[in-house]
């Protein structure tokens, strides 16, 4: 029995420590990544979308295959005032194949334009998994900025409490009135709230993640630090010209709008083949039975042909299905280009866009500092002048006010900054890395 429970503790010591281990295991931006490449739905779906574009060329291709069937028919006749047989029997087999000798160029270039489509699928996959990692990369620093934000209002209550404590401290004493007890005690109530509030804000966060990852409810998730130097922050980003050039180059969707401008090519030439000839090459082997008659076999072998044929469809009036289907055809190629155009003027505000946040943020990360290093100074005096006696409650408040503010400012341009520093890395290079 002692044995018995001695192997359950040991058992229970194992997946505890298990569980420990598993839960102390944290995210980077690449394990994110890679996750997501293997489980998100939509970028699932996005593949088979892939799988269904290459089928349909497979099935394209086999139109220059012939088809071949083989049919048979069985009847049978009732002559109720006839005056012999009363009763037929009559019965067929045949086998018969036929293969479009030409079409107008109309085969060819639906294999073409299924094999435009099949890459058009694959480039549409390339371009969810981009979009996904820029989500990704957005939520990741956005989790990585509501985490520190809440180290900033622990410190903001902690501070605020020990505030509130001497102000209770100096009430009992009687060198201060109950009124500026009253509102410290509001203000660390205030940063209570606050923290409370910053914590939802992570969880949010969070929770977005596990969205993008196709996480379970029950799935807990830590992200890995990341490292960040002012000299980081404050980098010098690369010429904006040549970024965009850059993102021309990398964009999947612009390559799949250039294929889709071919295709609409082919479409033209695919719609102007109907209003060309058709030859279509037939042939067959068939027999027939009937009954009463022959027999089975001699039947069978009497009434066995072959047969071979040649056909000629010249299209002369379709009620303008063809014109119009080559009119429509080119609107397409028309709005084609436009897609192309629309998508360089996207990219270039985007780009553009990133550019001014980013510099912005780099701006603002300067000014922080200091802002931060004059609030830090300011509040260690009024702290000074609290554990003196010398309270000004106004001063105290306003001090610990922008000493909160100075450090959500600082934060807040730091990962605004990395952010912007990143996206414009990945219209760049097509690629990112954060750890």
């Amino acid at each position: 029995m002692k044995s018995r429970l001695s192997i359950i503790a040991i058992l229970s010591m194992f997946f505890a420590a298990a569980e420990s281990e598993a839960s102390a295991t944290k995210w980077s931006y690449k394990d994110c990544v890679d996750h997501a490449r293997d489980n998100n739905i939509t970028l699932r779906k996005s593949r088979l979308s892939e799988e269904t574009a290459a089928y349909d060329l497979e099935e394209a291709k086999a139109q220059w295959q012939p088809t071949l069937n083989f049919a048979t028919s069985h009847g049978f006749s009732n002559y109720p005032w006839g005056e012999n047989n009363k009763n037929s029997y009559n019965s067929s087999y045949g086998l018969n194949a036929s293969w479009t000798v030409y079409n107008g160029g109309q085969r060819e270039n639906t294999i073409k334009r299924n094999s435009l489509l099949s890459e058009i699928a694959a480039l549409n996959t390339g371009d969810v998994m981009r979009s996904l990692e820029t989500d990704l990369l957005q939520v990741y620093i956005n989790i990585l900025y509501a985490r520190e934000s809440i180290g900033i209002y622990e410190e903001a209550l902690k501070l605020s409490e020990a505030q509130a404590d001497r102000a209770r401290q100096l009430m009992e004493a009687g060198r201060l009135s109950r009124v500026d007890y009253a509102q410290l005690q509001s203000q660390a109530e205030q940063d209570r709230y606050a923290l409370v509030n910053a914590r939802g804000i992570y969880d949010t966060r969070r929770m977005e993640l596990k969205k993008l990852l196709e996480l379970g409810i029950e799935s807990e998730i830590e992200l890995e630090d990341v490292e960040l130097t002012a000299e980081q922050v404050l980098a010098t980003l690369p010429p904006m010209d040549e970024s965009y050039r850059m993102a021309l180059d990398t964009d999947l969707r612009l390559r799949g709008l250039e294929l889709e401008k071919d295709g609409s090519a082919l479409d033209v030439a695919i719609a102007s083949a109907a209003s060309k000839p058709r030859i279509t090459l037939n042939g067959g082997i068939g027999t027939a039975y009937g009954a009463p008659g022959q027999g089975f076999g001699t039947s069978i072998k009497h009434n066995f042909n072959e047969a071979i044929g040649l056909t000629l469809s010249v299209p002369i009036f379709d009620n303008k299905k063809s014109r119009t289907a080559v009119a429509r055809a080119k609107v397409q190629q028309i709005d084609a280009q436009l897609d192309i155009d629309q998508r360089h003027t996207e990219l270039a505000q985007l780009v553009e866009n990133w550019y001014i946040d980013t510099r912005s943020a780099q701006s603002r990360y300067t000014a922080a500092v200091q802002q931060l290093e004059s609030a830090e100074l300011t509040s260690e005096l009024t702290n000074e002048q609290l554990n003196l006696g010398l309270v000004n409650t106004i001063d105290l408040m306003t001090a610990h006010k922008d000493l909160v503010e100075a450090r959500h400012t600082l934060l807040q341009t730091k990962y605004m900054a990395l952010l912007g520093q990143k996206m414009i890395e990945f219209y760049r290079n097509a690629t990112v890395s954060l750890n």
